[in-house]
């Protein structure tokens, strides 16, 4: 029985350590000394150019992402998260999520900035355009 709860928490710590390495917020690795932006949480690179659908959507987070998400999506710091970060690559959060998280909000579970409320006054449709754009600014920042 001993040996079990040791293997347990043996376990348990090694599962942590993980998941403090994997979620804690990185920096960009080649701006590492760079001083971030204002309140950003992280350092985002722009791509050099973005599609009609990414500036679409460019044009949406500006509009009601950006308040609590910050510019580029790099994250407010004490209010909203970075959506450049591995937490919301595709194979973790996919599109979906997102669209579900616009219409219904989210309860808070990867960081410790509270509920995100239901956005109002926009489409499935705009929320995706959103994404593409979310997704253009991951890619350029290496997660995939």
């Amino acid at each position: 029985m001993k040996r079990a709860a040791i293997i347990f928490v043996a376990i348990a710590i090694a599962a942590g350590a993980y998941a403090f390495t994997q979620f804690q917020t990185p920096r960009i690795a080649d701006q590492a000394e760079a001083p971030l932006p204002d309140d950003a949480l992280v350092f985002v690179a722009e791509p050099a150019t973005l599609t009609e659908q990414e500036n679409m959507g460019k044009r949406g987070f500006d509009a009601v992402c950006a308040a609590c998400h910050g510019t580029n999506a790099q994250g407010k710091d004490g209010v909203a998260p970075p959506l450049v970060h591995r937490i919301y690559e595709p194979s973790h959060h996919g599109d979906m999520a997102f669209v579900l998280a616009a219409k219904n909000g989210v309860a808070a579970h990867h960081w410790p900035f509270g509920n995100m409320p239901a956005v109002e006054g926009v489409t499935d449709a705009d929320v995706l355009n959103i994404v593409t754009y979310v997704r253009a600014l991951q890619r350029e920042n290496g997660i995939e």
